[in-house]
């Protein structure tokens, strides 16, 4: 089976697969971008999170918080409310622990030079701890991903160590976070709109499409503001510059068994 037909077989497999998520559904916000991904025939999602605002209850025992062993006393992906918070505080044992998790997507690719083009979107919108992923067995992950995220401890054995001041002020934290996350969905998807266009077009022009793959190549070796997208306006490249995300580089990770 050639490769392009073994994608094909992949996307089938998992499109047609039970949504398994807690949620059981896409995120509102990020329904259009898979719904965009998985009508082209060079993508399919695996995986994606909006974004959410979560306070988890873990066992007293151990110090890493790890969602499968603990209780999700509140989980939203929308804006989030301190007397929410304080309700679902009552509920807790152990030490609860208020996370902010940004957006993230996972989209199998059919071919490196499809995943590039992902990559440089995401990196431009924003998600600098974007990567791609090449398997043994061929198969091309793009992850789309960023590094502003949140987690705070509460309470430990049930009891509660912050003032209701200091949750006020997480949540505005928070959820300033949740916003700036949102525009950054919204940008991504607007570049990738963009992008796959001109994409589209340059598969006409063999010359063209060459040089814009190896300019995507030679990307680290440019000035980083010559290299944003022409779709992110001024204003959007001073929230990404006041970013504390700094790794700019190309991630691809090839893994050593079968994928």
């Amino acid at each position: 089976m050639d490769r392009s037909a073994e994608f094909r077989k992949w996307k089938a497999q998992c499109l047609s697969k039970a949504d398994l998520s807690r949620k059981g559904s896409v995120d509102e916000d990020v329904v259009e971008l898979v719904q965009f991904l998985n009508m082209r025939d060079q993508f399919f999602t695996t995986s994606s999170c909006a974004g959410r605002i979560l306070l988890l209850d873990r066992g007293i025992n151990g110090f890493e918080v790890q969602k499968q062993n603990c209780c999700w006393l509140l989980v939203t992906h929308k804006l989030c409310v301190k007397d929410d918070v304080i309700v679902a505080l009552k509920k807790a044992n152990g030490d609860a622990t208020l996370k902010f998790e940004p957006f993230v997507l996972h989209v199998q690719c059919r071919q490196l030079q499809d995943a590039q083009i992902l990559h440089s979107m995401a990196i431009d919108s924003g998600f600098r701890n974007s990567g791609i992923t090449v398997g043994k067995r061929g198969k091309t992950m793009l992850a789309v991903r960023s590094t502003h995220g949140l987690e705070v401890p509460l309470s430990h054995k049930g009891k509660l160590m912050v003032t209701e001041e200091y949750i006020d002020f997480l949540l505005n934290v928070a959820n300033q976070k949740m916003e700036e996350n949102k525009k950054r969905i919204e940008r991504f998807y607007n570049c990738l709109q963009h992008a796959l266009e001109r994409e589209t077009m340059t598969n006409l022009h063999p010359k063209i499409k060459e040089k814009n793959n190896s300019s995507y190549i030679h990307k680290k070796k440019r000035n980083p503001e010559k290299t944003r997208a022409q779709c992110i306006t001024k204003e959007s490249d001073e929230e990404l510059e006041n970013d504390d995300d700094d790794d700019l580089g190309i991630n691809v990770t090839i893994f050593p068994e079968d994928y």
